[in-house]
């Protein structure tokens, strides 16, 4: 049958087509390959038109590479500036940023304004040629020149620093500074550098060059709270900005690069001595004559006496960044003119400065710490003072908002509330606290110290990292069946991921906390504010209080259009109270009564918290709280370099309690969430209230309470009510007005005891 087959025609015609394909297919792939050879041939012999050899060669080769990395770093570069670029992705990118606020702290009075006024900026044809002439003079000559970035600029400052042996010109152009201003923070990076210079560009072809030089005269910190040139003369000179002279006009231009430094009302020597720098500056670059300076250098500017005034700058920052975040989500509708009541508390504040400030003086050079950081709130999470460090016209990078930091053991509290959560632990349960290895990681406990069983509060007291590494394999192993406890590695791992889900529901949300196996040591960046926001949970019962500034906000018709206790995120149970108020009563006050924590502990007030230092005592903290507030201190350095032996029980704890013994003064206490027992008495061995300080705490001026400063808030809007009929609608005719102001008088009479 197959021979049949293979002798029949359409066999043949099968086998005829199959050879013909194979020729076909090796010709093709012959001819190809002789094309390709020809063409290679001719190729070779076109590149041979372009040999080089010797010194050309090298040159070649050298430009080769270069024109190589340089795409590979504009590549990165790119990459880098990503973040930056996308803030600019709205249309209203300037626009957002055209919000004009007044603060109030606590009791209405007015304590600083951020933003921009439009109706009444000057227009830049309007100001004076010296001042124009004097801010490019000194910080940016080639502006009319340069594309955004300026490398002759910046090479002709290092020179001319160099040479004077200081800071005499900055290497930014205006527009990087005004990139800065609108999109970044003053974080110092490499990155920041990065996206600063591609935003510069970015700015140089959407904006004319004069619109950029009026942005920056506009968007510009000028100190004591300013923002902006016209702003700046009207607290420095009581003026004006177009009736500036050249004197007050050079004192001006002084002032962008170090407000703070420079401020004439603070230090009014260095602020001439600048100004004569400025002068000598618009010589150099020929906008004036010698002749011409000569009588504003004779005769420098006075400014207003405001020797008295201070502003409260770190926390103005936090508040004005909350009521961008809001406008952003469109809380005040088209209006951008606004009024702001905060939690600020100002003589709190100022009291905060001067404590981190005499610290740092006192043991700063001792201990090799140069900054510090600080935030007070109450446990609804109302912060009512910000200390973001030492100087805020030399840095106004904000420690308390944007540093992260390891926290170390200030992070445990996170770990043992994770444990009594399980249901398996408790203040007494014995813990191991003997050495062990989760992988190839063995934590050591501080100094070397070791410890065998001993009770979870004793644990917490003397801050064992055996325990809280161990701690973490338990949690791990109370998900699973007790017949199927996994090894250590996936229990600790398990078990690390519930103590980031206990951390992430109280409030630290802010940075990634990676899963490591030292993360239950605090070896995980965290932010003073989350640390803040999350001790309110422990301070309220469980509540979720992230830390906020803004009570209240009017528009320019002063209607109010936030309320935070109508408006804001609803507090939510996120812990059981009665894990909380177990965690507070049995473990977290013995810290400060018996552990680490001892200096922070306030006499007749109830202390609760936690002592933090990292490797090498790179950071050293104290989170802690009463019934009244809660509160975060930090001491360290910025380029995260070691101190000398500083630990949290130290300065961090000493500082928080001469903070809050100033706090506490004059108000009425509150037990501590969870703790009705009596407080300890002056001179028991928990209450060390200032033995160990050196500092002399000041007595707080005598404040108003909640209901009489509610009653006062009250008779203001009931006044401007009667008087202008504003909101009648709510308040009724003025005569009704003014018999619910005499009912309030009435109620203020009562509650302070005047007549």
């Amino acid at each position: 049958m197959f021979e049949q087959w293979t002798q029949s025609a359409l066999w043949k015609r099968i086998v005829r087509s199959f050879w013909g394909f194979d020729a076909w297919l090796n010709s093709s792939i012959y001819d190809s390959g002789e094309s390709a050879r020809r063409a290679y041939e001719d190729f070779s012999t076109f590149m041979d038109r372009f040999h080089v050899g010797g010194f050309r060669k090298a040159l070649v080769e050298l430009a080769c590479e270069g024109l190589t990395l340089g795409l590979g770093g504009m590549c990165l570069l790119l990459a880098l500036a990503q973040g930056a670029f996308q803030q600019t992705s709205d249309e209203d990118w300037l626009k957002k940023q055209d919000i004009a606020v007044t603060f109030l702290d606590r009791y209405g009075a007015e304590v600083g304004r951020r933003g921009i006024k439009h109706d009444d900026a000057v227009p830049l044809e309007q100001y004076p040629d010296y001042l124009i002439e004097a801010l490019l003079a000194t910080e940016d000559r080639r502006f009319f020149d340069h594309y955004g970035i300026d490398p002759v600029g910046t090479l002709r400052a290092l020179t001319v620093n160099a040479r004077s042996s200081g800071v005499v010109q900055g290497g930014s152009t205006l527009t990087q500074q005004l990139a800065k201003n609108l999109f970044l923070s003053n974080e110092r990076s490499i990155e920041r550098k990065i996206k600063e210079a591609f935003l510069a560009m970015w700015l140089e072809a959407r904006l004319p060059k004069r619109e950029i030089l009026k942005l920056y005269f506009d968007r510009a910190y000028m100190g004591a709270g300013t923002y902006g040139v016209q702003a700046a003369s009207e607290f420095y000179f009581g003026k004006n900005v177009r009736d500036v002279t050249l004197a007050e006009a050079a004192m001006l231009a002084g002032l962008f690069k170090a407000p703070t430094k420079y401020a004439p009302h603070i230090n009014l020597p260095a602020a001439r001595a600048r100004a004569n720098d400025v002068l000598s500056n618009l010589v150099d670059a020929g906008y004036l004559t010698e002749g011409q300076v000569y009588a504003a250098r004779r005769n420098p500017a006075t400014p207003i006496d405001r020797r008295r005034d201070s502003s409260p700058d770190w926390y103005l920052d936090f508040a004005y960044r909350e009521i961008l975040d809001l406008a952003e989500q469109n809380k005040f509708g088209n209006d951008r003119v606004l009024t702001v009541r905060t939690g600020l508390d100002v003589n709190l504040q100022r009291w905060a400065e001067t404590t981190i400030e005499d610290a740092l003086r006192q043991y700063g050079k001792e201990k090799h710490a140069s900054q510090a950081a600080a935030m007070i709130a109450d446990p609804a999470g109302l912060v009512h003072a910000v200390v973001g460090g030492r100087d805020y016209g030399r840095s106004q990078f904000n420690r308390a908002l944007d540093a992260a930091r390891q926290p170390g053991s200030s992070f445990k509290p996170f770990v043992y509330l994770s444990a009594v959560l399980t249901g398996k632990f408790h203040a007494n349960t014995m813990v191991n606290g003997s050495p062990l290895c989760i992988g190839n990681w063995c934590p050591h406990n501080f100094g070397g110290a070791g410890a065998g069983l001993l009770p979870m509060v004793v644990a917490l007291e003397k801050s064992l990292n055996t325990v809280a590494a161990w701690l973490s394999i338990q949690i791990g192993r109370a998900q699973f069946p007790a017949n199927k406890y996994p090894g250590d590695w996936i229990a600790a791992k398990a078990g690390r991921a519930t103590i980031v889900q206990t951390a992430r529901a109280m409030g630290v949300v802010h940075t990634p906390l990676e899963d490591t196996p030292s993360l239950p040591l605090g070896a995980d960046d965290v932010k003073m504010v989350d640390m803040v926001s999350a001790n309110a949970a422990f301070a309220n019962g469980g509540k979720w209080a992230p830390a906020y500034a803004a009570v209240e906000i009017r528009n320019s018709r002063d209607e109010i259009v936030y309320r935070r206790d109508r408006d804001g995120p609803a507090y939510k149970q996120v812990i059981p109270a009665d894990k909380i108020a177990e965690v507070n009563n049995t473990l977290l006050k013995y810290v400060v009564i018996a552990g680490t924590g001892k200096r922070a502990a306030l006499d007749g007030v109830v202390v609760a918290g936690k002592t933090g230092t990292t490797n090498e005592s790179r950071n050293a903290w104290f989170n802690g709280f009463t019934g009244n507030y809660v509160g975060s201190v930090w001491f360290g350095n910025d380029d995260n370099s070691p101190t000398n032996g500083l630990q949290g029980g130290q300065l961090p704890a000493q500082a928080w309690h001469d903070i809050m013994v100033y706090a506490h003064q004059g108000i009425e206490l509150k037990n501590l969430y969870g703790v009705d027992d009596t407080p300890p008495a002056k001179g028991s061995p928990g209450a060390n209230a200032a033995a160990s300080s050196d500092i002399t705490v000041a007595q707080r001026p005598a404040t108003l309470s909640k209901k009489t400063g509610e009653a006062l808030q009250g008779i203001g809007e009931l006044i401007g009510a009667a008087s202008n009929g504003k909101r009648a609608e709510t308040l009724g005719p003025p005569v009704n007005s003014y018999a619910r102001i005499d009912t309030d008088v009435r109620t203020l009479t009562r509650h302070t005891g005047l007549d």
